[in-house]
């Protein structure tokens, strides 16, 4: 069965405490009547840093959106290289090794998408499938995963990258002083994750069910308009409350699969803030530390999107690895408003030495010519 393996994260070196967030904030929007709610949101979410791509002086600038964009070109250029190596070392394959590519990021756009151009310059083969996608915002990483796990089960023995590349300083917007905007401001941080699913071998989590779900009439809850400065992100005051309704459908999810939702033995949910990990926490039934990973990457990083469920699943790797057999479920939430779920065991490759090709059977959907 497919198996996540260890994910690699990368973040930028310039870093933003929350005492600096709280003074500019207090700088760049005084007088504004809606401030001192914000200061207090913003203080609550329990962000003690996050890292962003250019200091702080220039990311609080606006110099245009085309600027911005290309900003965002060159800095995903930079950044992801060293993390997908990472992330090929950690699953035991090499780059001829993967026949998909799932690029997740909603904070910029490039077409071609950034997989060609890792293709061309990662020694990825030229038959790699490519699959960027764009506008699931944080939900993406889950997406990602099951996407994966789906092309996995279609090409037994098949090996998938995942990669998100989520700069979201770039979308600040000067000009946005409401209050969702502010605490946006103070939430979010940029990040780079990667990680590979293998059709076979690999130590991780064993994907066994995952599936999809949306809140009906709830697209507006969660939303960039896009004007000629680019992307404005806007978020309803609703959307904190969202983790009541997608509980029972995390517990029918897992119901369905013959396991109790609150007595797993590991969780890797996104850290959208901090209401939805206490509200999921209680309406689930479980441990408030049982989501100590997420909530690690919420202090340490904010809300990274699409790459916060890869980053918790890298800390679970990294701190506290499950015993075989263990399992759990993966869930991120985003635009729309959906939910992207995944229940997996944990497995280890007991072997000596991996056996990376897989068997003929499972290679038919390559082209030998482009291999």
């Amino acid at each position: 069965m497919p198996t996540l393996c260890k994910p690699s994260v990368g973040v930028p070196e310039h870093v933003v405490t929350m005492e600096e967030t709280l003074e500019f904030a207090r700088t760049v929007h005084a007088g504004n009547p809606q401030l001192p709610l914000a200061l207090r949101l913003i203080g609550n979410t329990g962000v003690r840093k996050r890292h962003i791509v250019q200091p702080i002086e220039q990311a609080l600038r606006h110099p245009g959106f085309e600027e911005r964009n290309r900003i965002y070109e060159i800095e995903s250029k930079k950044r992801c290289p060293g993390v997908i190596e990472q992330a090929l070392a950690h699953a035991g394959v090499t780059a001829r090794d993967i026949d998909a590519i799932i690029y997740v990021s909603c904070t910029g756009f490039m077409m071609p998408s950034l997989t060609a151009w890792l293709i061309n310059t990662m020694g990825f083969r030229p038959d790699t499938r490519q699959l960027p996608i764009a506008q699931l915002g944080c939900a993406a990483g889950g997406t990602a995963i099951n996407r994966a796990h789906d092309f996995c089960t279609a090409y037994p023995g098949g090996n998938v990258l995942i990669v998100s590349c989520e700069l979201c300083s770039l979308c600040y917007q000067p000009t946005d002083d409401g209050v969702g905007s502010l605490l946006s401001d103070g939430l979010f941080g940029d990040a780079v994750a990667a990680a590979v699913v293998r059709g076979h071998g690999g130590t991780g989590i064993t994907l066994e069910r995952n599936a999809s779900y949306l809140i009906p009439d709830t697209e507006d809850w969660i939303s960039y308009a896009v004007r000629s400065t680019g992307f404005h992100f806007q978020l309803d005051r609703r959307v904190p409350g969202t983790m009541e309704p997608l509980a029972p459908v995390l517990r029918r999810f897992t119901d369905g699969h013959g396991w109790d939702v609150g007595k797993l033995d590991f969780y890797l949910i996104h850290a959208g803030g901090p209401r939805i990990l206490d509200d999921l926490a209680k309406f689930l039934d479980v441990d408030r530390e049982m989501f100590r990973h997420s909530w690690a990457t919420l202090t340490e990083y904010g809300n990274i999107a699409s790459a916060v469920v890869l980053d918790a699943a890298r800390r679970l790797f990294d701190e506290d690895p499950p015993s075989p057999g263990d399992h759990g479920i993966i869930a991120a939430f985003g635009p729309g408003i959906t939910a992207e779920m995944a229940v997996g065991s944990w497995s280890t490759d007991t072997r000596a030495a991996l056996d990376l090709a897989p068997p003929a059977a499972a290679v038919a959907h390559r082209d030998p010519e482009l291999v």
